[in-house]
């Protein structure tokens, strides 16, 4: 009878476990797998050494490639220290803050509110942050070098290889 008991025991805890684990919550649609392969950031940097912020960077070419074909699509977002609005080309004011392709500004600039339609790509989502998406002329080069310039003094180079599309 003791055999039983401890035996019925265990059982009773053993059936408690679940099926589930921890992997079960960490399951991504095909859009979320590419825009992680696709995501790149770093540090903006200024010359003495200091960090002023993060600059990130998914390739939409790569995650959407049949709706993103006609030229060079990025969504970014940034954090700074000391935020400054992105330049945009249509615009006459000087922000001492862009990003080129190739050392070529975007044809298209936009600002994204927090939740955007890109907002599911990205794991981290923060008030702090700023939303763009940047369109940039086709590029025939398979190499793709996205800079961000605060000042002439601090950057950000994410670098770019373009897929078979």
């Amino acid at each position: 009878m003791k055999y039983f008991f401890i035996l019925l025991t265990s059982l009773i805890f053993l059936s408690g476990c679940s099926s589930r684990n921890a992997f079960d919550e960490f399951k991504m649609d095909k859009d979320q797998e590419l825009s992680i392969s696709s995501l790149q950031s770093a540090k903006i940097i200024s010359s003495d050494g200091k960090i002023n912020g993060v600059f990130s960077a998914i390739y939409l070419n790569e995650v959407y490639p049949d709706s993103f074909n006609d030229g060079e699509y990025f969504f970014i977002y940034m954090y700074q220290k000391e935020p400054k609005e992105l330049y945009d080309p249509k615009e006459l004011k000087e922000t001492g803050l862009s990003v080129k392709l190739n050392s070529k500004l975007p044809v298209k600039l936009k600002e994204l509110p927090r939740e955007n339609i890109f907002s599911h790509l990205i794991s981290i989502k923060s008030d702090w942050n700023r939303y763009y998406i940047l369109a940039f002329l086709k590029e025939k080069k398979e190499n793709l070098n996205l800079v961000l310039e605060s000042d002439p003094s601090s950057s950000a180079d994410l670098k770019y290889q373009k897929g078979e599309q």
